[in-house]
């Protein structure tokens, strides 16, 4: 089967100065990128044996210099890539997509190996056979899946898949006892390096699963698994449900915790701004008390007024010092009503002046 093409270009410049796919920088010449020949763009990537090849071509494989420079489009650089690819993730999806830019016109083969071999030669997988191999057929940068993958290629294995180069870290892999299975790729020039992603793997991942399996094992029963399919026994799910509600309590107490912070902080708040408002409104009362009964207040101000207006009005008025008093006319006697008395006389040793004073009479003005 022919893999399908478009005859468009990509007519883009490069602008970033960052380096491109393996490393390539701004400087480098950097051949036209061909058309992306790939079935798995649109629909998953066929397998390898369900596929008819055209066995009327000659079988030529292409040197290094020819790929990077690039091939017609009806002869694309075959590029496999071979792995386990169990809990397909990200660091499996980047490093088929290194392999699928090492070339401008690359047809990209990945090998998933079968259960049976993977459990005999690394360990248990997570996902079975069937899964690895549909994770890997929705990965888009893969052309063609190759099932039951062997562990260590051979030449007859590349020869019957027209591969031109092999694809994957350059870090030694050590299995079957072989210090590293791609030593004969590498010596024959058929190794293309890829970059691992750090950070993430299928042995990290299952350690973050063992490591918090309480957690995991409580968030499945609380979603309807069982214990039998969780493999839990009974008095460790007695405890996890007991966890679970022990945690309930503790969100409870915790969201009742929050809003007590929420409501001392308002009532905080609003006694801040009583508190102001009762200095202010005392600092204004104690002004007014000291303006009105304070040294020089107001009130101070007002007795006095209304002492000297009662002085005055108490006190005896005087004649006038240029009038002699022998001028003035005697006033009639004064007698006391209903007594036939008259009224006492003044002491004869007084004086004139001084009797004259005390006398009782009053004068006729003052009489009328």
């Amino acid at each position: 089967m022919e893999p399908q093409s478009s005859s468009k270009l990509n007519p883009r410049k490069r602008r970033k100065e960052s380096p491109g796919p393996n490393g390539a920088t701004e400087q480098d010449e950097i051949p036209p990128k061909m058309a992306r020949c790939s079935f798995g763009l649109r629909e998953p990537a066929p397998f390898s044996d369900e596929m008819e090849v055209d066995s009327s071509k000659p079988y030529v494989r292409v040197t290094y210099e020819e790929a990077i420079r690039g091939t017609p489009l009806d002869r694309p650089v075959r590029v496999y890539a071979d792995g386990i690819f169990d809990l397909f993730h990200s660091g499996h999806a980047r490093s088929l997509m290194q392999a699928k830019n090492l070339f401008p016109n690359t047809y990209l083969i990945v090998g998933v190996c079968s259960d049976e071999l993977t459990h005999n030669l690394k360990g248990f997988t997570v996902m079975n056979e069937a899964e690895r191999y549909d994770a890997v057929q929705h990965c888009r940068y893969v052309d063609e899946v190759v099932r039951n993958a062997p562990w260590t290629l051979s030449p007859e294995f590349l020869a019957d898949h027209r591969i031109d180069f092999v694809a994957h870290d350059d870090i030694p892999y050590s299995s079957a006892g072989s210090d590293d299975v791609y030593k004969h790729i590498k010596e024959a020039g058929m190794f293309a390096p890829t970059q691992r992603t750090e950070g993430i793997s299928t042995s990290d991942i299952i350690t973050r699963i063992v490591r918090d399996y309480d957690v995991y094992a409580r968030r499945n029963l609380q979603r309807g698994y069982t214990a039998k399919e969780l493999n839990v026994s009974f008095i460790n799910e007695k405890k996890y449900h007991l966890q679970e509600r022990v945690d309930k309590v503790k969100r409870r107490v915790k969201d009742v915790e929050e809003k007590s912070k929420e409501f001392v902080q308002k009532v905080e708040e609003k006694s801040i701004d009583l508190i102001q408002k009762w200095e202010e409104k005392s600092r204004e009362f104690i002004g007014n008390f000291l303006e009105m009964f304070g040294p020089e207040g107001a009130l101070k101000h007002m007795l006095k007024e209304g002492k000297g207006r009662m002085l005055q009005a108490i006190s005896p008025k005087q004649s006038p010092s240029s009038s002699p008093t022998h001028d003035r006319s005697p006033s009639p006697s004064f007698r006391w009503p209903f007594s036939a008395k008259s009224p006492p006389s003044p002491p004869t040793n007084l004086s004139r002046s001084k009797s004259s004073a005390v006398t009782y009479d009053i004068s006729e003005d003052e009489e009328d």
